[in-house]
């Protein structure tokens, strides 16, 4: 008989097309490459359900994807993704010995996953990776997952799950970064503020326009840019033409995630004004790049050096200024964790 090859299967909205499109959920393709790496002798398959918008198999840095291509459709649509991703699960079991799955967030991935995985005996995680956590997520009332099926992204995730579900992840696994993607040396910082992320109204990019406003009182040729895009954009734009900003805001929009990184190295500053994130890989890119971090959110009980956590827009106007006036401020990296370590921590969980 035919040795089957121990294989993780992994579910997940979206996954990039092919390997230029970095820009796809970085966090999550960084952890993937990573878990060839510690795991070589690990078989990965990705089945992403809804991006990429077309239904194909293909290879992505020696890892099987299969993507159903939903492309986000609604109601019947969506049952028929669900469909056929449950044939794709079935048609896995038989080619591979299957140690387990994992979903990436706990929504319509984690509904197939952990029926599939009750059906066929299969050891199943959920990592819930932030929006997921908040109230009033119907795939909680559809799973009824147990504490020990959920893996947090942060310990501020896990505080959301029992206060909003009264139920406590057991695992605790953060986002992790693979430092061989930064430039090492010394770099010159002639980026006063950056801020990366979707433009939508919950990552509050207002707010970053209107402190860069305040700080242009005290350096009228104060350089700020945002990279992402989003519904969000042309707001924003308007919002910085009637401050006067148009000069001292670029809005790069949506770049390549070696580019993001390599500003993350220029940059004095990383504003990150969002008012929920489950953890936020670029926090931990941003410290690791050496600027000064400057949040409203705390993922992690513990305190990193470098990331300034305030309250209230005059607090962090007023912590922006103090960097800025700050000639000796230190832009030493700072490491939370390496992407290896997670998923080192992640694969414990399947194999003993």
């Amino acid at each position: 008989m035919k040795h089957k090859k121990q294989t993780l299967v992994i579910l997940s909205p979206g996954f990039p097309k092919d390997k230029a499109d970095t820009s796809c959920l970085p966090p999550q393709q960084i952890f993937v490459k990573a878990l060839r790496e510690v795991c070589p002798g690990l078989n990965v398959v990705v089945l992403t359900f809804q991006y990429p918008f077309f239904a194909a198999e293909y290879e992505w840095h020696g890892v099987k994807v299969i993507s159903v291509g939903g492309k986000d459709k609604g109601r019947i649509f969506r049952l028929i993704t669900w469909l056929k991703a449950w044939l794709i699960l079935k048609r896995l079991r038989k080619e591979y010995h299957i140690i387990g799955l994992l979903s990436f967030w706990l929504g319509e991935c984690a509904f197939v996953g952990s029926r599939f995985a009750k059906k066929y005996k299969l050891p199943h995680y959920t990592w819930m990776l932030g929006q997921d956590a908040k109230k009033w997520n119907k795939y909680f009332r559809w799973i009824k997952p147990g504490g020990d099926e959920l893996i947090a992204l942060s310990d501020f995730i896990v505080k959301e799950v029992k206060r909003n579900y009264k139920i406590t992840p057991m695992q605790v696994i953060p986002v992790g970064i693979d430092t061989s993607l930064f430039s090492a040396g010394h770099h010159r910082r002639d980026i006063d503020i950056l801020g990366a992320g979707a433009l939508i109204p919950l990552k509050q990019y207002d707010v970053f326009i209107e402190s860069v406003g305040y700080l242009k009182e005290f350096y009228p040729h104060i350089k700020a840019i945002i990279c992402g895009k989003g519904p969000d954009m042309e707001g924003l734009q308007s919002l910085a033409r009637t401050k006067n900003l148009s000069d001292n805001i670029i809005f790069k929009g949506e770049l390549p995630h070696k580019e993001v990184l390599r500003l993350m190295q220029r940059s004095k500053i990383f504003l990150h004004p969002s008012n929920y994130e489950g953890f936020g890989a670029v926090l931990s890119e941003a410290l690791y790049s050496g600027a000064q971090v400057v949040s409203f959110c705390k993922p992690m009980d513990k305190s990193y050096r470098h990331h300034q956590v305030v309250n209230t827009s005059e607090e962090m106007n007023a912590k922006l200024l103090s960097i800025l006036k700050d000639k000796k401020i230190d832009h030493e990296p700072v490491l939370m964790c390496t992407i290896q370590q997670i998923a080192k921590n992640m694969v414990s969980l399947f194999v003993d």
